[in-house]
């Protein structure tokens, strides 16, 4: 006699009738679950392709004894190549609750961008779509960047509205809270830059123009742009981080709807205070370079101290330092118009906000790099 508790389970069972040439009838028997191997949805497409024409389909469930979400896959999948036949659907004998959660799930629209579909794309018509994209994004940056410079007008006019003490906040923060790590990094690269003309001017006895090489290096390219990728990474993330946040929380909306400008409110303070100070913070790096190449200098070359500043003073002229400062100032206006953009355009989520910062990071030093080239030219057009 044969145990009852050993009676292997009912497994999914699929049967298909054809009550008139053009009805389908699905049945449906077992247990429906997914560690049941439910049957494929290949055999339901079979029947639409072995027949003539099937307007209609209807289900019977009567002999289904268990059922899970993997029935409601199978039935949702079925559904999709009715329609994609234009056939008619009849539900009714279907279970009452595989009904209500078919009826749920139809109610909700499905998110864009979830399923994920075997097909690909021609190649054209991706590259296609991102070059729309690009066009798209460059048409936006050049909007946001001309109302930047209406804005900047309307300062100068004095029809500006912004808090104060959130700028001298902003400016706080790009100014004295960056001492530390522009200090360290501008000490660091003169010093690199003194270890390096050392190694090749040593060999021709002419070590004393280490003090050249650092001055120079320091005052018309390396201090500035030094100083620019770190308040890239400082400063114009935290402005695409607040800004982005401030999205997400609808604050930005909040200020429309008051009737304030957030290009005035919130982007021209940051604008403002970092083409003020990034001059201030180039010139203090500039000076933390040459320190560094002196310490070069005077602790491996056996220079006197007094013999190279004397040779820095005739190396670098205040032009020389005036022109760094000019890209300082660029890179300031850069650094804040990316961050600022980035923090704009940010989305509804958490996610957003960390790609707005990141994105902000990249495109301000891409941009910093092509304004310096760009200067660079014109510098050398104009003979300076």
């Amino acid at each position: 006699m044969n145990d009852p508790r050993q009676v292997t389970p009912p497994r999914s069972i699929l049967g298909f009738s054809h009550p008139t040439q053009t009805t389908l009838h699905v049945r449906l028997a077992g247990s429906w679950r997914f560690t049941d191997g439910l049957p494929g949805i290949d055999d339901v497409q079979q029947q639409f392709a072995e027949a003539l024409h099937i307007d209609r389909v209807t289900f019977d469930a009567t002999a289904l004894t268990a059922w899970d979400t993997g029935l409601l896959t199978f039935l949702m999948q079925s559904f999709d190549i009715c329609e994609q036949h234009r056939a008619e659907v009849d539900r009714s004998g279907l279970p009452q609750g595989v009904q209500r959660l078919l009826a749920l799930a139809e109610a909700v629209p499905e998110r864009q961008g979830v399923r994920r579909t075997q097909a690909r794309d021609a190649w054209l018509s991706r590259i296609g779509r991102q070059t729309l994209s690009m066009f798209e994004a460059m048409a936006d940056a050049m909007t946001f960047l001309g109302d930047a410079c209406l804005a900047f007008l309307r300062l100068l006019r004095g029809q500006v509205q912004f808090r104060r003490k959130d700028f001298a906040l902003i400016l706080q923060d790009c100014s004295a809270r960056a001492l530390p790590i522009v200090s360290l990094i501008s000490f660091l690269v003169g010093l690199i830059l003194a270890f390096v003309g050392a190694v090749q001017l040593q060999q021709f006895g002419a070590q004393i123009y280490v003090a050249d090489l650092v001055g120079l290096g320091m005052a018309r390219e390396m201090g500035a742009m030094m100083t620019g990728i770190i308040m890239a990474g400082r400063t114009g993330a935290a402005f695409a981080a607040q800004l982005g946040t401030m999205r997400v929380n609808e604050e930005i909306d909040a200020l429309t709807t008051m009737g304030f400008s957030p290009m005035d409110f919130l982007v021209l303070p940051r604008m403002l205070a970092l083409m003020t100070m990034l001059p201030l913070l180039c010139l203090y790096a500039d000076v933390m370079g040459i320190l560094g190449g002196l310490v070069v200098g005077v602790g491996m070359l056996d220079l006197e101290l007094a013999q190279y500043v004397n040779e820095s003073v005739l190396a670098v002229r205040l032009l020389d330092f005036g022109l760094g400062l000019i890209k300082s100032a660029v890179y300031g206006v850069v650094i804040a118009i990316a961050g600022c953009y980035r923090g704009m355009q940010c989305g509804n989520s958490s996610a957003a906000v960390g790609q707005a910062a990141t994105s902000a990071v990249v495109t301000s030093i891409v941009w910093i790099v092509v304004a310096s080239a760009i200067l660079t030219v014109i510098y050398d057009v104009l003979g300076f």
